[in-house]
């Protein structure tokens, strides 16, 4: 069997990692991932790192921010009036949440900030920013 191409339906188990060796996300402790490179289902940058591979093959690649979820956008954080939650909602740090956007497509935000009044909220995505750093392996190479 040859390398893996655009098209090519593949298995890969990955260990993603941030610049400071943070592990933000691995397959290792289950099913490898499995898509169609060129279908736009992960990052642009992780298909294009897949194409040319064998079977067994792994490889390092490291994709800038602007490549992969985009630099951190201070106009997404927010200051909103602690008054505004549901009664049955209590606001904690660290909360993630889902609001409506303008538009009312829905938004998943964080609560990164209180005070007594206030709740800072952040839509930035998690990755933001952030250099990331993928270790791949090609496990298979279901139909091209």
């Amino acid at each position: 069997m040859g390398n893996s191409k655009m098209g090519d339906t593949v298995k890969v188990h990955y260990t993603g990692t941030l610049g400071d060796g943070e592990v933000f996300d691995t397959s290792r402790d289950r099913e490898p991932l499995e898509f169609n490179i060129g279908s736009g289902n992960v990052i642009p940058s992780f298909e294009q790192g897949v194409i040319d591979m064998a079977v067994g093959e792994t490889k390092q690649i490291t994709i800038e921010p602007e490549n992969a979820y985009g630099p951190r956008r201070e106009e997404l954080v927010v200051e909103v009036k602690k008054n505004i939650f549901p009664e049955d909602i209590e606001p904690a740090v660290g909360q993630q949440l889902q609001t409506k956007q303008e538009n009312g497509s829905p938004i998943d935000v964080k609560i990164t900030a209180m005070t007594e009044e206030t709740v800072t909220l952040d839509a930035n995505h998690p990755l933001a920013g952030q250099t990331l750093i993928f270790d791949i392996e090609l496990v298979e190479i279901l139909q091209t």
